[in-house]
């Protein structure tokens, strides 16, 4: 009598929990190699950040003087808003790289040891089956035990027969072949028993390991990698989602390049530029032809007044000055208010400073915009970062905005304020002769005529004037006198 079944049975299920051991090994390789794998995506995330700030640094090349020529270009001003929205970019990809590795690779890698700890205590199966086979072994050797005693009882008791039947032998020889058998039945009995208690037990132990120790230790391993796998998922999940989190600043900073772009504008840069080295004056015309053949009376008809010189010698006195719009002259003191300009460039520079105190006002706006909504973000989001740490920035930004609203209003009001100075002409007629000014560009005037000052005398004896009409000219300094009415 023998049961092969039984070692066959343990054989299959000894191999179905390698299968099964192996799987679940094979699982938490892979939870590694994922942590792996993010991290370097995190390395990678770092470095482009880092790159990007450099490349922002390496090209902001900001100057800080307030009157440089670049930085009154809408083309300039752009560049470094792209500079500045380029730097804001980097500081969201360190974000994704700081999300994933706190999020991810932190969380996986605590998780994966929990894991292991689990899978150790989990797995018994090993030592259960180790005892079943323990208990197998015992029952197999009590079997063994029981069969042979039974041959051995069976042959005493057919010799203890065998000697009862036999006419020759004796008395005594029959006891002792009874006594004999009666002894090996007797251990056989005790065998038979046992073996019954041994298989009881193995019975007993096997019905336990298949039918709750194996189902239960094999459960609790499926329920571990399902786990396992469920938690995975949730990582590649993140994986994405820590991206996404961060994509409407990101667009906002893609939205910032773009408005910059849309901000320059070609023709006023090239208004800077005609503003910026445009003389102020009038292009000389055609120089007269002289006919001294004729002899030209230069004698003025009004010199006994002796107060001022008639224009007569008044072009005597500037004769070598015909051509004073090349002459170089010396630059006038720098103020902050322009006031060394004459009025209507003087307006005219006060215009562009507003405008670029305009601009710098709406980048703050707009940055203050972009710190709220990141605010409401993190807010939302307490895993993408503090709202605190936004405070000082966004303190910041009040205090620009504030600073730069007060500089429009102050430049405001002095252009607002800007009043021409009045000359009344009391001394002579002028025809707006261009022989007095070697070229056009002159008007005339009439005695008693009010006319506003554009620019002053540069040193050549003439005065730029315009009419309420808006008609604009050249008139003989001397001829006029200076009467202000603010």
């Amino acid at each position: 009598m023998s049961f092969p079944y039984l070692s066959l049975a343990s054989w299959v299920l000894q191999d179905q929990y390698d299968i099964i051991e192996k799987h679940t090994q094979s699982g938490l390789e892979l939870v590694e190699k994922y942590v792996k794998f993010v991290k370097e995506r995190t390395e990678i995330e770092q470095n482009y950040a880092k790159q990007l700030r450099n490349l922002s640094k390496k090209y902001n090349l900001k100057r800080s003087g307030k009157d440089e020529p670049d930085c009154r270009f809408s083309s300039y001003q752009s560049f470094l808003e792209v500079l500045n929205e380029m730097n804001d970019y980097a500081g969201q990809r360190e974000l994704i790289a700081e999300n994933m590795m706190m999020n991810i690779c932190i969380d996986l890698t605590k998780y994966l040891q929990e894991l292991k700890q689990e899978r150790k205590m989990v797995s018994r199966l090993g030592r259960a089956q180790q005892s079943l086979e323990s208990t197998y072994k015992q029952l197999d050797s009590s079997k063994k035990r029981f069969e042979r005693e039974w041959r051995e009882a069976e042959r005493t008791a057919q010799y203890a027969e065998k000697t009862d039947q036999d006419i020759n032998a004796t008395k005594a020889d029959v006891e002792k072949a009874k006594q004999q058998a009666h002894m090996r039945s007797h251990v056989a009995e005790e065998c038979k028993n046992d073996y019954a208690a041994q298989l009881q037990k193995y019975n007993k132990e096997q019905n336990q390991f298949y039918f709750n120790d194996m189902p239960l230790i094999f459960n609790k391993l499926q329920d571990l990698d399902e786990r396992r796998v469920r938690k995975l998922a949730q990582g590649y999940i993140l994986f994405s989602d820590t991206e996404k989190h961060v994509m409407p600043i990101i667009g906002k900073c893609l939205e910032g390049i773009t408005k910059a772009g849309t901000n320059v504008n070609e023709r006023n840069d090239s208004m800077v530029v005609v503003e910026q080295n445009k003389s102020g004056f009038e292009r000389p015309g055609d120089v007269e032809f002289e006919d001294y053949s004729q002899g030209i009376n230069r004698a003025s008809s009004d010199s006994s007044l002796g107060t001022p010189k008639g224009p007569m010698e008044l072009l005597g006195k500037n004769r070598n000055k015909n051509f004073w719009l090349f002459s170089k002259k010396s630059k006038p003191t720098v103020t902050e208010d322009f006031a060394h300009l004459p009025p209507e460039q003087r307006r005219k520079r006060l215009q562009q400073k507003l405008d670029e105190i305009c601009r710098e006002l709406q980048k703050e706006v707009d940055q203050s915009e972009a710190l709220g909504k990141m605010k409401d973000v993190y807010e939302k989001n307490p895993q993408m970062g503090d709202p605190a740490s936004l405070a000082s920035q966004i303190s910041q930004t009040s205090q620009n905005i504030e600073r730069l609203s007060g500089e429009l209003n102050k430049y405001e009001v002095i252009r607002t304020s800007i009043v021409y100075s009045r000359y009344e002409v009391i001394i002579y007629h002028y025809d707006g002769s261009p022989l007095w000014h070697f070229g056009e560009g002159t008007i005339s005037m009439q005695e008693g005529e009010v006319l506003a000052v554009v620019e002053e005398d540069k040193g050549d004896g003439w005065t730029r004037v315009r009419r309420n009409n808006g008609d604009e000219g050249y008139i003989p300094s001397s001829y006029v006198t200076i009467n202000l009415n603010k």
